[in-house]
């Protein structure tokens, strides 16, 4: 009795390349495409929707990007395995990808018989990481702490100190040190070009 296809959720702001994926990682009959999404609320809706055994997304998105999608997924479904793909493994990023739980990270320059292979290891429990990306989480040269980087991204989002205060559970004062700490570390002089800053050097 041959097993049931390893159901997906497909993400990518790319319409060509995710229509390739779609196409071309069901044909060996394992994986099973049940919707396809191109941004990041798109990405959340459909994942609680069908609730599939992997999602597969797209690292840079537009607006709410891989990471921002991966994060609200996973605070409505915990075991929600992910695997992330990037074209351009930006040094910081995968740091983040592990603490939200993204049990694989690939670049989507990678044969699509080598995806099917990873998305079956990452349904299987494993975990997997393209080569290119732990070269670039080695040469990985952020000054910034994981707090000074949390209230960065707090900031690119539009919160004021006070909200993201609340969000990250500290103290006000405590939020503008990392930030002031933050402009500083980027040269920058307002909390905004910090963030801006950080997040063109891959650093968030």
């Amino acid at each position: 009795m041959t097993s049931d296809p390893i159901r997906i959720v497909l993400v990518d702001d790319e319409h060509l390349l995710r229509s390739a994926l779609a196409a071309l990682l069901p044909l060996d009959r394992t994986i099973e495409v049940v919707a396809q999404a191109e941004n990041g609320p798109q990405a959340v809706t459909e994942t609680l929707r069908h609730r599939p055994d992997v999602l597969v997304i797209d690292l840079e998105m537009p607006g709410m990007d891989g990471l921002d999608a991966v994060a609200s997924i996973r605070a409505a479904l915990p075991e929600q395995r992910v695997l992330m793909l990037t074209r351009h493994a930006r040094p910081g990023v995968l740091r983040r990808a592990l603490r939200l739980g993204v049990a694989g990270f690939m670049s989507k320059a990678a044969d699509p018989e080598d995806i099917v292979e990873v998305v079956r290891t990452v349904h299987a429990g494993g975990r997997w990481i393209g080569h290119d990306v732990l070269e670039a989480s080695v040469i990985d040269d952020s000054p910034l702490t994981d707090r000074e980087a949390d209230a960065l991204r707090e900031t690119r989002e539009g919160y004021s100190v006070a909200t993201i205060a609340r969000r990250l559970h500290l103290a006000p004062g405590t939020v503008r040190n990392y930030l002031s700490n933050a402009m500083q570390k980027t040269g920058t002089t307002t909390r905004h070009d910090a963030a801006r800053t950080a997040r063109d050097r891959g650093w968030l």
